[in-house]
């Protein structure tokens, strides 16, 4: 069962929605009603030790090596 992101053309409310075997994908937005696109979403990889840091521009850097002003 796949779990599926889209974002709404109009007013930009993004969401997720598992989608189980037979069901269809969401054609409305639950916000405002309108068209939604499927969004192409990033898979998760596991197997590091690092671990990622909020930094203060609110950007994520990797811990370690000083990269990041948190990390400091």
């Amino acid at each position: 069962m796949p779990i599926r992101e889209y974002r709404c053309t109009a007013c930009g409310h993004r969401f997720e929605t598992l989608l189980r075997a037979g069901e269809d994908e969401p054609d409305a937005c639950p916000a405002c009603g309108s068209a939604v696109e499927r969004l192409i979403s990033a898979h998760a990889v596991g197997g590091g030790t690092q671990e990622a840091t909020a930094c203060a521009s609110g950007a994520c850097a990797p811990c370690g090596g000083g990269a990041c002003p948190a990390c400091e």
